[in-house]
């Protein structure tokens, strides 16, 4: 079907004010709080009578199915608005089902005449009532992390590099706390406020005016500039086609990260426009959330941390070394503990304590190529959970401290 110019004209209109209508979304199956008493928020203007102050909304789970963990989400928008339907309130709902607590920031605005520091302050007092409040919300204070999309996401990214700056004045208790997050979760977000790849808007109402890339305003904002060894693990999520806000603001980020050590893991998809959001509908660009998942739990987030102790081994296949293949060890006390593996080369696997398994019982599974054994053409790459295909019950193994050197002897059928 041909469609008019004019016709395409006002779809696009009505899309756009649709899109606007989104950014300006509640969250009403949380409730709010404000982040300071009346009379106290910090940077307060004409306008916040109208448009209203910082707060938080609160998705806690409930403590018989809450690990603990707990997260301060900071929807994207340009630092002009607040995409808060599916960069907030749903991002909450995806935490609260993997027993994560969530809350989410409704953090001030340029055009509301809010400007930098504003927003850090923000998001310092959220990760700060988080912390502070710990023992009322049943989170643990030191498994409490920041997610933020887009224009977000750099306020995430500032949150997770400019937590010891000085952004407002201590009022309570609650500035006592720290505002460093225990890790971050950024998602296309805008970072190199300092160059060509910038988010001309974001920067503009952040700073609150043109600023030039090479200004000292610009380049303080930067966060690529201000990552330390104190900058928490981090989980990148972008997309290629994404032309707002380019692949090159999360790249810089993480190359910053890996220059100082940080942990970190990114992932750039090939489809996916700007602010997708969860985008779960997407068979492909879908399953970031999927790697964020395992990521938290692999880092030990979603538990207290555990006991891992190093193991070191080989690994047979029909009595001969494997040559290339791997050993898994999948804790069998829950699904927040880490899932680790271990790559066999010649036979042999080992793993240092701090990328151990996880004291306990533990189910196995194991990678192996029958060509190392037979060379034939109908030779494959299996997988197995048992150490023989004739044995019924799962490869298990309770793993100690001071554990001995492992052999396992697979047996191909």
């Amino acid at each position: 079907m041909k469609i008019s110019p004019a016709r395409l004209s006002i779809t696009r209109s009505l899309i756009a004010a649709a899109a606007t209508a989104f950014l300006v979304g509640t969250s009403p199956a949380a409730d709010s709080i404000p982040l300071w008493p009346d009379g106290k928020t910090p940077h307060a203007n004409a306008k916040d009578a109208e448009t209203g102050k910082p707060k938080l909304f609160t998705y806690l789970v409930p403590k018989e199915k809450a690990n603990g963990c707990a997260v301060v989400v900071t929807p994207g928008g340009g630092y002009g608005g607040l995409a808060a339907d599916h960069e907030g309130h749903q991002i909450a709902v995806w935490w609260n089902e993997r027993g994560v607590s969530a809350f989410v920031l409704h953090y001030r605005l340029g055009p509301e005449g809010h400007h930098f520091p504003t927003q850090l302050a923000d998001v310092q007092r959220a990760i700060r009532t988080v912390r502070a409040k710990a023992a009322d919300y049943g989170v643990d204070p030191r498994r409490i992390g920041v997610m933020g999309f887009s224009a977000g996401g750099h306020l995430a990214s500032m949150a997770s590099t400019k937590f010891n700056e000085k952004a407002y004045d201590a009022s309570d208790a609650i500035d006592e706390a720290s505002a460093r997050p225990d890790f971050a979760v950024l998602c296309y977000p805008v970072i190199a406020m300092a160059s060509e790849f910038a988010h001309g808007g974001s920067r503009k109402n952040l700073l609150g005016g043109e600023f030039a890339p090479d200004s000292p305003e610009a380049r303080h904002v930067s966060s690529d500039l201000n990552v330390t060894a104190e900058t928490p693990p981090t989980f990148i999520f972008q997309t290629d086609e994404d032309t707002a806000v380019p692949a090159e603001n999360a790249v810089r980020y993480y190359l910053a990260l890996r220059k100082h050590k940080i942990p970190a893991e990114m992932h750039i998809y090939q489809r996916g426009p700007h602010g997708v959001g969860l985008y779960l509908g997407d068979p492909i660009t879908g399953t970031w959330s999927v790697l964020l998942d395992t990521w938290v739990r692999a880092n030990g987030f979603y538990a207290p941390a555990p006991q891992r102790v190093a193991v070191a081994g080989e690994v047979t296949l029909n009595g001969n070394p494997v040559r290339w293949g791997s050993v898994t060890f999948h804790p069998a006390a829950g699904v927040t503990l880490p899932v680790v593996t271990a790559r066999v080369m010649a036979g042999k696997f080992s793993l240092p304590a701090d990328q151990g398994p996880v004291v306990g019982g533990n189910r196995l599974t194991f990678s192996a190529s029958t060509w190392e054994t037979t060379q034939n053409e109908a030779d494959r790459v299996i997988q197995a959970d048992r150490l023989s295909q004739n044995d019924p019950s799962p490869a298990m193994i309770e793993v100690t401290e001071g554990l001995a050197p492992l052999k396992f002897a697979l047996q191909s059928p």
